[in-house]
């Protein structure tokens, strides 16, 4: 059954072009493979998403995809640098530092939004 496999993100990008560039230029990601479904990417941390053109980018209203790292301070900092602005969200037990949730035990994360409107996540892992 479905325990035995893998899982692909899927992320809806209006302008193909213009995503590729956002996560090349702002989150330092290319691509391992362009087929003529989308580009995809996956990440030293083993996981994989597929960017595909589509005019229902930025619908979604909510996070589609995080990005699980170790210090979200430092990956706040680095991504505000280069011209990354993050969103608040008003949530039961959530506290601010600025542009860091403090999510109680469940650790902290930042949201963002990329260049196709999708609401992405980072946020530290927390052992259960």
């Amino acid at each position: 059954m479905l325990t035995d496999s893998t899982v692909m993100a899927n992320i809806p990008a209006a302008d193909l072009e213009r995503a590729r560039r956002f996560y090349a230029d702002k989150l330092g990601l290319e691509p391992v493979d362009e087929n003529p479904g989308g580009l995809v990417y996956t990440t030293s941390g083993g996981t994989s998403f597929h960017l595909y053109e589509t005019d229902q980018a930025g619908k979604a209203g909510h996070t589609i995809a995080q990005f699980h790292v170790a210090d979200v301070r430092k990956e706040v900092d680095d991504l505000g640098a280069k011209g990354i602005s993050f969103e608040h969200f008003d949530m039961p037990g959530v506290t601010w530092d600025g542009d860091v949730a403090g999510m109680g035990g469940a650790g902290h994360a930042a949201w963002f939004k990329d260049s196709e409107d999708n609401i992405l996540c980072i946020d530290d892992v927390v052992p259960a």
